[in-house]
């Protein structure tokens, strides 16, 4: 793959993920301590992690909100509840996903997964209870 090819499934990518989107994105953050390698590490992840087509985005950004809420990462665990909610997964879906980390990572980090996933609601205009 060429480097305008990686640079397009990057933007469409991120669109397709994160629009919308009102907090700090991994990316900004980047950028503001070092432009050249921001720049590479998204061209990588999203171009090319998050842009392949072995599983569908759904799938993808479920297991994203597994991998994060079982390693109690809650702003990143917001992002990708915001791009699962965004390529489809509806809240019952990602609440179930969280439940069944219960498993591996115990009820505290599903309680505070469900406070996220209610927090992304509620920004969106989607919680009800």
């Amino acid at each position: 793959m060429d480097f305008n090819e990686i640079k397009k499934k990057t933007g469409k990518t991120a669109k397709l993920y994160f629009d919308g989107y009102k907090g700090e994105r991994p990316y900004e953050l980047w950028k503001a301590f070092d432009k050249d390698l921001a720049k590479d590490l998204s061209l990588f992840i999203t171009g090319q992690m998050y842009a392949r087509e072995k599983i569908p985005h759904k799938t993808r950004q479920l297991v994203a909100v597994a991998a994060l809420t079982v390693l109690e990462r809650a702003e990143e665990l917001k992002l990708h509840i915001y791009a699962a909610l965004n390529v489809g997964c509806t809240k019952d879906e990602v609440a179930e996903v969280i439940f069944q980390t219960g498993i591996y990572g115990g009820m505290p980090v599903v309680n505070s997964a469900l406070n996220c996933l209610k927090d992304v609601l509620t920004e969106r205009g989607e919680w009800n209870e």
